[in-house]
């Protein structure tokens, strides 16, 4: 059942925000912006926490310069000014932005490597598909630990095409956890299998270089085994 505006503005998790950038963690199943069903979107809750925190009366200015999918949480930086909003945009574009995930496949990964393929987005179907003609995709990932007969990776983004870590991992047969999407499980509302863990970036202002991490809470990620390196 989805929660209302206001639970997820009074529980929600701020990893830093200064004058220039708020970091939250985005709570799954929330989406980063609206969409076509009207649904809460994580702009208003934060949008809503920034104008009771800081009483302030009129509308806020609230930049999303990166989106999670709705079914991923995780790190999510949103900027406070447009001068902040930019700046952060143009890193992304010039790839000076680095997000890690953590990821939940389903099988036995036995060694760490990389996925370099080509994705083209279905726009019809809103989903990535593997094709010659689609744009380079890349991504290294660490085998961290099992679970029974599921693997937990820590993934190293190279490039940021749509669904791009789902896509990959169905094609080298370990889709993920609860990714009905991308592999065979029945359609379910679960937690994916898919978690921001930790992004690295230079503040937009002071150039200074921030790292923001949080660690999943949910039931999927409860024997996840986590070590200093990552």
């Amino acid at each position: 059942m989805m929660k209302d505006k206001q639970y997820y503005v009074d529980n929600l998790n701020v990893l830093y925000e200064d004058n220039h950038l708020i970091v939250i963690e985005k709570p799954i199943n929330v989406l980063s912006q609206k969409d076509s069903t009207n649904d809460i979107d994580i702009n208003d809750i934060v949008k809503e926490y920034l104008k009771t925190k800081y009483n302030k009366p009129g509308n806020v200015y609230l930049g999303l310069v990166h989106r999670l999918d709705r079914r991923v949480g995780g790190v999510l930086v949103l900027a406070k000014t447009s001068k902040a909003a930019s700046r952060i945009s143009e890193d992304i574009r010039k790839d000076n932005i680095k997000k890690y995930y953590l990821a939940k496949a389903t099988g036995i990964i036995k060694e760490d490597n990389s996925i370099n393929v080509k994705i083209l987005k279905d726009e019809k179907e809103k989903k990535a598909i593997i094709h010659k003609d689609g744009k380079d995709a890349s991504l290294d990932y660490k085998v961290i630990n099992y679970d029974k007969n599921d693997t937990y990776v820590y993934v190293n983004l190279h490039t940021g095409r749509y669904n791009q870590i789902r896509v990959s991992f169905s094609y080298i047969n370990h889709p993920l956890v609860n990714d009905y999407k991308y592999s065979n499980c029945k359609m379910n509302k679960d937690e994916l299998g898919l978690y921001c863990y930790k992004m690295v970036m230079k503040h937009p202002v002071t150039k200074e270089v921030c790292e923001f991490k949080c660690l999943p809470k949910g039931e999927i990620w409860k024997n996840v085994k986590l070590n200093n390196d990552l």
